[in-house]
């Protein structure tokens, strides 16, 4: 998976060019997150002085260097980590390169120092990702563990990462908490499960140091 930076990403990023290239170097899939017109509404929280356009994810067999470079050409900056994925939601998905439904909210996720790997892992994958899925309107839920970074040369922060979550929303999540929460309206529902989810967000130290990015998700066969 890889962090992108730079203007005109949604044109670069969706090109037979790339598509093309990708396949060369042995990918077999492409999954396009950008943050593009579609959720233009949406909050972003950024760690460094620019906020992450894309996340792309790639799935190959081939040597890592040849897809980085193949992705530097088409952004100014890129930031790419090996993971391993876990799917506590399977999320409806079409690999056309249509866009998928509703909003992609990707989380760029640090480990507190405090917390050893083995407790954070639990704390995230065990306690708080049943709370997630309860407290949140999300009809797609996919967990990235990194297990090694791809592109030694990138900026500290993103050197810290530790993992990727993707989360899919209701389109009306944007601009309606109630329709992000999965509420009903209530509003006394809603502060439950706000006040709910932001405890176990604190527990595993995703109240800070964290990257936020509302995307558009497209998805590619390449074989």
């Amino acid at each position: 998976m890889f962090a992108l930076w730079g203007p005109d990403l949604t044109a670069s990023l969706h090109s037979a060019d790339l598509r093309e290239a990708l396949k060369a170097a042995g990918a077999e899939r492409l999954q396009v997150n950008v943050d593009d017109a579609h959720v233009a509404p949406a909050m972003r929280i950024p760690t460094g002085d620019e906020p992450i356009g894309a996340i792309v994810s790639v799935w190959t067999s081939g040597p890592a260097d040849v897809v980085v470079a193949a992705l530097t050409a088409v952004a100014e900056r890129v930031a790419g980590w090996e993971v391993e994925e876990r799917r506590p939601i399977d999320p409806p998905e079409t690999w056309d390169g249509s866009r998928s439904e509703g909003l992609a909210n990707v989380a760029v996720l640090r480990r507190p120092d405090e917390l050893s790997q083995e407790e954070w892992l639990h704390r995230w994958l065990v306690d708080h990702t049943p709370i997630a899925i309860a407290t949140q309107a999300t009809f797609g839920y996919l967990q990235n563990v990194v297990v090694a970074p791809v592109t030694p040369d990138a900026p500290p922060i993103m050197a810290q990462v530790h993992a990727l979550v993707e989360e899919l929303f209701p389109i009306e999540g944007m601009s309606d908490m109630h329709a992000f929460y999965g509420s009903g309206g209530d509003d006394a529902v809603l502060n439950e499960r706000l006040t709910t989810l932001m405890a176990s967000v604190a527990r595993i130290g995703a109240d800070r140091d964290l990257d936020l990015v509302p995307t558009s998700r497209y998805l590619y066969s390449l074989t």
